[in-house]
């Protein structure tokens, strides 16, 4: 009797394990994915596209006012565009997910002698939204996170800065990736709190 007993509670033991890791597994963020279908992953080099064929090329380094090139935005010329990396905030994570923090960096030298990880930076004096840009970002300014766009049905998506996952009872001026003209057909990226977001498409180099 005592063998059954301790038969049926390590059976009991076993289910509830295989239980709850089941509930993690379906718990766990979809993974952000790349115009192959493919999860997006760390270290490895992605060009981020306009989903809109037709407003601009691939990210890169944009220089204003003759400044040295330290805001992400993009340019008409598809030809002036510069990979990206991912690290993802939480430890031994190897994909980017949905909704989940992380550190994005160009794979590329500048002359402007900071990182090329992005941040959250100043407010263009015009229209006040706050401009994304490379270099330190402090505690909490240099990262970000991927939602899937609703408006389309493909694997297409859009940038917010919230990192809540860092400090979940922390306040945050949270706000999606919009783009603002300036001259040349120059686009830069900044934060909108009511925009519509920016859509884009992950292309593995």
């Amino acid at each position: 009797m005592m063998k059954l007993i301790m038969g049926a509670r390590l059976s009991l033991v076993i289910w509830l394990v295989m239980a709850m890791s089941a509930k993690a597994q379906n718990n766990t963020p979809a993974p952000v994915l790349d115009m192959s279908g493919q999860p997006l992953r760390r270290g490895v080099e992605y060009y981020i596209r306009p989903a809109i064929t037709d407003i601009g090329g691939a990210f890169a380094l944009v220089e204003r006012n003759g400044s040295c090139p330290k805001y992400v935005g993009h340019e008409n010329l598809s030809a002036n565009r510069l990979p990206v990396t991912f690290a993802p905030y939480e430890e031994g994570e190897d994909v980017v997910r949905e909704a989940k923090n992380f550190r994005a960096t160009f794979s590329a030298a500048t002359t402007c002698g900071v990182s090329t990880t992005w941040k959250v930076g100043e407010r263009d004096a015009k229209s006040q939204k706050r401009l994304i840009e490379i270099g330190d970002g402090g505690r909490w300014g240099n990262y970000f996170l991927i939602n899937r766009d609703q408006r389309f049905e493909s694997n297409i998506y859009h940038f917010e800065y919230c990192p809540a996952e860092l400090c979940p009872t922390c306040r945050f001026d949270c706000g999606n990736f919009e783009t603002l003209d300036i001259e040349d057909g120059k686009k830069l990226l900044s934060l909108g709190i009511e925009a519509t977001p920016f859509p884009v498409q992950f292309e593995r180099v």
